[in-house]
């Protein structure tokens, strides 16, 4: 009987190492002290599945070896050294470890968290390297009683306030993503309001690394927090300003922050390292004996379960090779995954539910539409934790309704498809979308305002009362906020009002959303992008 070959690429815990080894149906190759050119010349196209970590590269010339490769598993959470969409191409599932590393972060938070307390790295070397005794010089401030503002309360952020509960902090969270009975059912306060975050005395976020939460705490966050607060991030580098982070620490109004990641590294040349009220490690979130451990063995697996075609676990691209579905249908699937995750970004809130309406020949293809739709909305809120494999279960474990229609005929198009979202607070966002010759998507539709928009880059939606001078006011605001606008699409109702779609070069700031609420015609604006 033949076996399946796995090549592990780059080192990871030998128990890992050792259920490979021991399955009689593997045929284990150990690469990860072979040079990279000999890994991909020599073994690679031998693999029927790889295990990597961030010290290979899954790149074209990867890929342009991977002969009869099935799977990659990333042994950890992030794939930035992946090319998850040449990996789609050739029908290699890409897979990765998010959970693994779960309590390792959690418990890397606290430490943060009473580090910057008691101010023990300080103290600690005082003593030690200066060899001073002054006790009276380390006064610190404790936990109890402190209110604990959680950004993000996925699996790490709610891990974290239980542990919060315990050192009898008073804790809040605000994910605008989740059903608030997951925080209430903790005995922790739930809030819309970001600014009851912002009034706590400390703060730690933990959200995914995307364009809604990058530079998420900046100057203007930061001027309304109390004076002495706490700050930390052991989640992703960036998504504080660490310019406004700095500048807050430099000041003051800052006491301390406790930071375990930073916005490009290694960050040995970060200026908060000159600040003499900041806790830093280098990236160790992970790097616990027990998580490597756990990353180790679910990724060896992972690995086996698909070298045996039996499973895909946290898979994050779709298991199945372009060429197995009719050539008109993966426009449709990359569309109604684009159209599902605008849905969430008009929306901004969590999912009650989402249904998905396909009319024409395309309808037959309603489950794989479905299940894009779902990856759309919730990569939202969950960024890489969500993927095709298990996007309808983690929607069932949070309560959200996948709801399908199919209409075999379609009206004025040949193709037609509409996700409807349902959000929490019980607003409705319906957007169609047709795919034309060549595989042209348009966006034809949004809450029954007729448009013909291209589903890519940054877009205001802007909802007014139709009347004179509206259109000349927005160009105007968007210049003077110094960007660009590439295209300008306009659908009007029959009860005066109008939705505009302006897609701008370059990043949208707050302030320019803001600005453009305060029009007396405006109804709503919302910023998305695809």
């Amino acid at each position: 009987m033949s076996k399946y070959t796995i090549v592990v690429c780059d080192h990871i815990h030998e128990s890992g190492l050792k259920i490979l080894a021991s399955d009689p149906e593997v045929e284990l190759i150990n690469a990860a002290d072979e040079p990279k050119d000999q890994l991909l010349e020599k073994y690679i196209p031998l693999a029927d599945v790889a295990i990597t970590r961030s010290s290979t590269d899954v790149d074209e010339k990867f890929l342009a070896r991977a002969k009869k490769m099935r799977a990659i598993v990333r042994a950890g959470v992030g794939v930035d050294n992946v090319d998850i969409p040449g990996c789609s191409k050739l029908g290699i599932v890409v897979m990765n470890v998010p959970t693994a590393n779960t309590i390792a972060a959690v418990e890397m938070t606290m430490a943060h968290m009473l580090a910057c307390a008691r101010q023990f790295p300080y103290a600690h070397n005082n003593l030690k390297l200066d060899r001073v005794w002054r006790r009276q010089d380390w006064y610190g401030t404790e936990l109890k009683d402190k209110k604990l503002g959680i950004i993000g309360f996925g699996n790490i952020g709610s891990r974290v306030g239980k542990r919060a509960k315990a050192f009898e902090m008073d804790v809040i969270t605000y994910d605008p993503y989740i059903d608030p009975r997951k925080a209430t059912d903790l005995d922790i306060a739930y809030t819309e309001n970001f600014d009851d975050i912002l009034a706590c005395d400390i703060i730690t976020i933990h959200t995914p690394k995307t364009e809604e939460t990058i530079g998420m705490i900046g100057k203007e966050e930061i001027a309304k927090m109390k004076d002495g607060v706490i700050l930390i991030n052991c989640a992703r580098g960036g998504l504080y300003d660490e310019e406004a982070l700095y500048e807050g620490l430099k000041s003051g109004k800052i006491a301390m922050a406790g930071i375990d990641v930073f916005s490009k590294e290694p960050a040995i040349d970060n200026p908060l390292l000159d600040l003499n009220n900041v806790t830093v490690t280098p990236h160790l979130g992970a790097n616990t004996r027990e998580s490597q451990r756990n990353i180790a063995v679910q990724a060896a697996e992972n690995a086996i379960a698909a070298a045996k075609g039996i499973a895909y676990p946290n898979a994050l691209n779709l298991p199945i090779r372009e060429n197995e579905l009719p050539e008109f249908v993966m426009p449709f699937l990359e569309l109604t995954q684009k159209i599902g995750y605008m849905s969430a970004q008009v929306a901004k809130s969590g999912a009650k539910a989402i249904k998905v309406i396909a009319e024409g020949p395309v309808s037959e293809y309603i489950d794989s539409l479905t299940t894009f739709a779902t990856v759309g909305v919730m990569s939202e809120a969950l960024a890489d934790s969500i993927n095709y494999v298990n996007a309808e279960y983690v929607a069932k474990e949070r309560e959200i309704e996948i709801l399908k229609e199919t209409i075999p005929e379609a009206k004025g198009f040949k193709n037609l498809v509409t996700v409807k979202l349902t959000t929490q607070n019980g607003q409705v966002i319906r957007i169609s979308g047709t795919v034309f010759e060549e595989g042209i998507q348009r966006i034809v539709d949004i809450d029954g305002y007729t448009l013909d928009l291209e589903p890519k880059g940054r877009m205001i939606l802007f909802k007014n009362n139709d009347e004179p001078g509206v259109i000349g006011d927005v160009g105007r605001i968007i210049a003077e906020n110094g960007l660009n606008i590439g295209d300008f699409r306009l659908g009007r109702d029959s009860n005066g009002q109008a939705l505009a779609v302006v897609r701008v070069d370059g990043e949208i700031p707050k302030k320019l959303i803001d600005e453009l609420a305060a029009l007396p015609a405006c109804i709503s604006v919302k910023a998305v992008s695809l």
